[in-house]
């Protein structure tokens, strides 16, 4: 069931209305309707098989937190004598029980996602469950928390941190004390006027990042990319960063909808973007992307793994075997480990310089930060190697032909005919002044200082805000017929 769509909306409105009309009478009572509406979204979007493999999943973590996470059973003696534990949980066993647990769900992981990859595509599942990699991601982290006694969490609520409907799809990744304590707030399902306020911001602002500017951003590197041979440079450098402003609004809108989604039912989603493209180095760049896959790699991998207290040449390993495992995870193929590696490479170009680097102009560390991520983000969009290799090549030879008109055609499709119809005599400049309108508008929001989840936490409702949102909104609505869905949920 995708965020952008008459279906969600209708889904999402009897979901509150239920949960919070519920709690005002018994929270226990909302929280299992709340359940049972994760459960039903998720079997609308992924399907009843789907829905088995990540139960089946669920109970390994169960039964594996249980017994990280109870108490030794103490046994008396029948004659006089100090007493025993019956089954006593050493350390080789607690890691044994975490070994096991982690390894089912990295199986699964990698026989519904990486069967083909292995192969060659001489074998394939032919399907992936809907977000099994951030569900796997997700119940590795609760697994090391219990591991670790960091956390210990209520076994009752492990069904809704598992499906919970506003993350289940593509994240965030939540760690356990981020979600579980929330359970117990005074706001879960109780939510006051400025959490209901924050979140149809926050809502309204995700479906305008995904349905007005993620989309149509994406209209034009899909027409570059299917036209790789007929662009020019400056076309190759415009479906580069089309495809670059694409993938940051699909998810942001993404995780915006989420927020609001959560927020509207009293919980608080942690912040998984903060303005990246403000980046002035590839770290700062980790730090402000994908916030809660960059915490959980470093907490459960980079860190086991020894971090940086064994040394420079250990470290450099660490961090390129960290990013190799995120390229793997976001997709089985050679383009997305490329681009992995590339963003590990850049870490560590970045440590081995020093602090030289930072002696640069703000501006310079800026601009090089943003075109290394824009063309590492052509290995990740590209179909083969081969397809990326050409358009970098293409973005840097003298061919300074000016974008083709084909390149933009699909852009604001229904606001486009309308302009045409009202003044026939602006035909020829419609599709360039909607896509070079498009992409300055999405440069402007990309490098807004303060984004929608920084807002959300101390959001004050306005009048001006509420129409502008409004509009935003029923534009929006009014352009769901034909929106894809989101990138992320792919992966």
């Amino acid at each position: 069931m995708n965020f952008q769509s008459f279906g969600f909306l209708t889904f999402l409105v009897i979901t509150a209305a239920v949960c919070l009309g519920a709690a005002r009478w018994d929270r226990r009572i909302a929280a299992e309707c709340l359940t049972l509406a994760c459960l039903i979204f998720y079997v609308i979007g992924g399907g009843w098989a789907a829905l088995l493999v990540l139960v089946l999943g669920m109970a390994v973590s169960a039964a594996a937190v249980r017994y990280l996470t109870a108490p030794d059973i103490r046994v008396q003696p029948e004659e006089d004598g100090p007493a025993a534990y019956a089954y006593p949980r050493t350390a080789a066993r607690r890691r044994r029980c975490l070994y096991l647990a982690a390894a089912w769900h990295t199986g699964v992981l990698a026989v519904f996602k990486y069967t083909g990859f292995v192969t060659g595509g001489r074998l394939s599942i032919g399907w992936v469950p809907l977000g099994l990699s951030f569900f796997t991601f997700q119940q590795l982290w609760l697994l090391k928390e219990a591991y670790t006694g960091g956390f210990r969490p209520e076994r009752g609520a492990l069904p809704l941190y598992a499906f919970f409907f506003p993350s289940v799809v593509s994240g965030p990744i939540l760690k356990p004390q981020a979600f579980f304590p929330q359970l117990r707030g005074e706001k879960f399902l109780r939510p006051d006027g400025q959490d209901l306020a924050a979140a149809l911001y926050a809502i309204a602002s995700g479906m305008a990042k995904k349905v007005l500017l993620a989309d149509n951003l994406g209209i034009v590197a899909g027409n570059g990319w299917a036209r790789l041979d007929e662009l020019s440079a400056p076309a190759a450098w415009l479906v580069i960063l089309g495809y670059t402003l694409q993938l940051y609004f699909d998810f942001s809108g993404y995780c915006d909808i989420a927020a609001g989604c959560a927020r509207l039912l009293g919980l608080r989603l942690p912040v998984n973007f903060d303005s990246p493209y403000r980046s002035l180095s590839v770290g700062e760049f980790w730090k402000r992307w994908h916030i809660t896959l960059t915490s959980f790699l470093r907490e459960c991998l980079y860190i086991p793994l020894g971090g940086s207290r064994k040394g420079a040449a250990r470290t450099y390993l660490h961090i390129l075997t960290v990013f190799l495992v995120s390229g793997l995870w976001h997709g089985a193929g050679w383009t997305f480990i490329i681009w992995g590696g590339l963003h590990g490479l850049g870490q560590i170009a970045e440590r081995a310089w020093g602090a030289g680097r930072e002696k640069l102009p703000k501006l310079l560390r800026w601009a090089l930060t943003f075109a290394f991520v824009n063309a590492a983000w052509v290995f990740f969009r590209a179909p083969g190697v081969p397809q990326a290799l050409t358009l970098l090549k293409t973005a840097v030879t003298a061919d300074f032909r000016p974008p083709a008109e084909w390149l933009m055609e699909g852009i604001f499709a229904k606001e486009a005919k309308a302009l045409t119809m009202l003044l026939p005599a602006l035909r020829a400049w419609t599709a360039p002044a909607l896509t070079y309108g498009l992409f300055a508008a999405a440069m402007t929001a990309a490098l807004w200082p303060h984004n929608t989840a920084r807002r959300m936490e101390d959001f004050q409702p306005a009048l001006w805000r509420a129409v502008v949102l409004a509009l935003l909104a029923a534009w929006s609505v009014l352009s769901f017929t034909g929106v894809t869905t989101f990138i992320y949920s792919n992966f």
